[in-house]
């Protein structure tokens, strides 16, 4: 299970077109292409934030000619957007290495606990800036939860439950076992809710892709848990004149670290911690963080940060 960050697909804020999104994505299928090629069964998860405020940020100006587009149908739209994108760069790098292989998405409903003590404690960004009589509109007339972004106006939250379930995750393990590569979980799923009769509905809600990506991991039985992000390895003491980098953690030794809190950034490193640690507690036999140079390498061990169980 390989969770890809937001460098593959935009690279800097100069570049984010769909084309380049395209030509990003290009980049990354190659590397995931000869992982394919030595007989690894691969799925894929992928973030969203950035493409989902476009779509949101669409909507607002189109507001008063089209009706408004609800965050859970943003997700939908850019797990189809970004999953065509990558089912045709990685078909394309599938047959440049002569692979008789076909990548396939799977719009991914998530199930969250509506009881999730983040539903009471918003603190996700989406959307735009607002000014303070536009957002204190919002939240009367929408009930939206909004608060002010360090001085540059105000925004809308939201929660970041933790993942309960992968709705359709019979689907992709059938797609798998059929030797598809499956790309799932985008933007870290459709967070979704079931009433008493198991019927499902869209929450306003952004999941970790992390934790998502994850849990499908554990879910598929899968053998090793790749985050690819912007980094190498994962460094202690970072952004410290003592950082350094690591090429093997324990989980007794990973939650260590993350309860002294100057090593892991909330909301960048700590939470991709949290989710390798939790696919090795569900059973896992290792999880790997590394940069999408190196995804290949880290794969015989001789890249990125490796965590093991104790």
């Amino acid at each position: 299970m390989i969770a890809i960050g937001g460098n593959s697909l935009i690279k800097d804020p100069r570049h984010l077109s769909e084309s380049d999104q395209y030509r990003a994505l290009t980049e990354t299928s190659a590397r995931i292409a000869p992982i394919v090629r030595d007989g690894w069964r691969v799925a894929i998860g992928h973030g969203n934030g950035p493409q989902v405020g476009f779509v949101l940020r669409r909507s607002e100006l189109a507001a008063g000619e089209l009706p408004e587009v609800p965050l859970d149908v943003c997700d939908a739209e850019t797990q189809g957007s970004i999953g065509y994108e990558l089912q045709q760069t990685l078909g394309n790098a599938f047959r440049r290495l002569g692979i008789d292989r076909q990548a396939v998405t799977v719009v991914t409903q998530v199930e969250v606990d509506p009881a999730d003590p983040a539903f009471g404690a918003p603190s996700k960004p989406i959307g735009s800036f607002m000014d303070r009589a536009t957002a204190i509109r919002r939240r009367d007339e929408d009930g939206w939860v909004v608060r002010e972004d360090a001085g540059r106006g105000w925004r809308r939250v939201v929660a970041s439950p933790r993942p309960l379930r992968i709705v359709e995750e019979a689907a992709v393990t059938a797609l798998l076992g059929r030797g598809f590569v499956v790309i799932t979980v985008g933007g870290g799923g459709i967070p979704v809710v079931a009433d008493e009769e198991g019927h499902l509905r869209g929450i306003a809600a952004v999941i970790d892709k992390d934790h998502a990506s994850a849990l499908l991991a554990s879910v598929v039985g899968a053998d090793v848990f790749v985050i690819s992000t912007a980094v190498e390895r994962v460094a202690l003491d970072w952004g410290r004149p003592g950082q350094r980098p690591v090429d093997r953690l324990t989980v007794s030794e990973a939650r260590r670290y993350l309860a002294e809190g100057v090593h892991f950034a909330p909301g960048s490193m700590a939470p991709k911690i949290e989710a390798c640690i939790d696919f090795l507690e569900r059973g896992g036999a290792e999880a790997v963080i590394t940069s999408p140079d190196n995804l290949g390498l880290a794969l015989l061990g001789r890249a990125g940060t490796h965590i093991v169980r104790d």
